[in-house]
């Protein structure tokens, strides 16, 4: 596996990560989880970038099905490695990725994708800065710059955009 975080960053995400209202998106997405996961006959679901677990929390508040779930964060080196899962969920992540390792990331969600991957990726500044002062949203761009990125290791199987952002539900192109 390339490396897909620097060490000073992982310091930064550690820092950030005690905040309660720093990564929760994923809340707010385990309904939709929860939908593919059904409809899908999933039976794992690997949490890339899962920050304080918030999706498995809230997918055992909504639903009664028991699923595989597979924590994986740099910031929580408790979780350990990533782990292939039938469905691979990166809940507002990507855009907090360092420059020099998006492709590493992508090429990751390709390597444990088994089945689908619930992709969402925020195009503009966040509210949060990092230590440092830069913007918690590292890389800003629209989803014409990002899909063909995904479309190395992914096709696509639905894409929502919005204001803010895109949501994408692919499947991994070698596993079809």
């Amino acid at each position: 596996m390339n490396e897909t975080i620097s060490q000073s960053y992982k310091e930064m995400q550690i820092q950030l990560h005690q905040d309660p209202n720093y990564g929760v998106m994923s809340i707010e997405m385990a309904p939709m989880v929860l939908n593919l996961a059904q409809n899908n006959e999933v039976k794992s679901i690997s949490d890339y970038g899962a920050g304080k677990c918030n999706l498995r929390k809230r997918l055992k508040e909504i639903s009664k099905l028991k699923f595989d779930y597979r924590p994986y964060d740099p910031a929580f080196p408790e979780y350990g490695k990533p782990r292939a899962a039938d469905l691979v969920c990166c809940l507002d992540v990507l855009e907090h990725i360092e420059a020099d390792f998006i492709d590493n990331v992508i090429s990751d969600l390709g390597r444990i994708t088994r089945k689908l991957g619930l992709f969402t990726v925020h195009s503009g500044p966040a509210m949060k800065v990092l230590p440092d002062g830069r913007n918690a949203h590292l890389t800003q761009e629209p989803s014409s710059w990002w899909l063909p990125r995904l479309c190395t290791y992914f096709n696509i199987k639905e894409l929502q955009s919005s204001e803010t952002g895109f949501l994408v539900i692919v499947e991994p192109i070698n596993k079809r």
